[in-house]
């Protein structure tokens, strides 16, 4: 089961550097915003079948990820993986999230806010951001058979600059709470993060 970017430039930064980069996320043009969306309409289609190829491609490609996952740590057999329903469930869950990143393309704010927000609940379960980009590369992995001809380099760097922009401040999000928790002046919750929202 290969893919193209397997190991590309989405997931192959250091710890240190994907943790505390200072360089400016840097967002989609206005034509990559519109074949993003193009392409999305077709995805759309299968959206449950892209969610389980992506978390089953994660889990073959990186079986550490499974650690972050109650439900799935101890599976082995990639096969019950492909027909479990709280996969499915937790793929429509990563969908749907992409499916809103795609909705505001043309609100920058409203994305970030977005992406910020993610990074923290995955904060809250102990997601390291060093699993993010992981996601993003299964998923153009998993989108390019369904998008067949339509796939070209454009649009995978299109697809590319999105994910690492949501990476880049899901991270930001993310050590906002890490900043959060460990400051003794902010008074602990305990308030459990919705499984509802989590993305990977």
């Amino acid at each position: 089961m290969g893919c193209a970017i397997s190991g590309s430039d989405l997931t192959s930064r250091s710890k240190a550097q994907e943790m505390r980069d200072e360089t400016p996320a840097v967002y989609v043009n206005e034509h990559q915003i519109q074949i993003i969306r193009d392409s999305w309409r077709v995805i759309q289609e299968d959206i449950a079948k892209v969610g389980i190829i992506m978390f089953v491609r994660l889990f073959e490609t990186h079986p550490e990820c499974k650690d972050v996952f109650f439900l799935f740590r101890d599976v082995e057999d990639l096969e019950r993986l492909r027909t479990s329903r709280e996969l499915r469930a937790h793929g429509l869950r990563v969908m749907s999230f992409i499916e809103k990143s795609v909705a505001r393309l043309d609100q920058s704010d409203r994305l970030q806010t977005l992406a910020l927000e993610l990074g923290r609940s995955h904060y809250r379960y102990n997601a390291s951001p060093k699993y993010y980009g992981y996601v993003g590369t299964e998923f153009i992995c998993a989108v390019q058979p369904i998008l067949k001809d339509k796939w070209t380099n454009e649009l995978e760097d299109a697809w590319k600059a999105l994910f690492q922009y949501i990476i880049h401040i899901m991270k930001d999000g993310y050590l906002e709470e890490e900043k959060t928790k460990h400051n003794p002046t902010v008074t602990a919750t305990n308030e459990r993060p919705d499984k509802r929202h989590t993305a990977i």
